[in-house]
């Protein structure tokens, strides 16, 4: 449905909006198996084809087994230096 694709995009740039104000700079949007197979279903049932999801929002996707339904908007400069640079957000509820 156009709604739950809608939900999922607007979830990364509501996520990436938060890091970009607390200084950071997202690249990287992290999917659990679940989450991505979902959105992929979502982009195939509004554009066709069976495509992968290589991008949403301007943001490199990539996909991370331990995520299950959640997706993680990253700055990849700022991980592990401390608090911050991820947001996360339910995908699959």
């Amino acid at each position: 449905m156009r709604g739950d694709l809608i939900r999922v995009l607007s979830a990364v740039e509501e996520k990436a909006n938060e890091l970009k104000m607390d200084g950071y700079q997202p690249d990287i949007v992290l999917f659990g198996t679940e989450a991505y197979e979902y959105v992929k279903a979502q982009v195939a049932e509004e554009f066709g084809g069976d495509e992968e999801v290589l991008e949403l929002s301007g943001v490199k996707v990539r996909v991370l087994d331990e995520l299950d339904g959640d997706g993680v908007v990253v700055d990849s400069t700022a991980l592990g230096l401390g608090v911050g640079g991820a947001r996360r957000f339910k995908v699959v509820k």
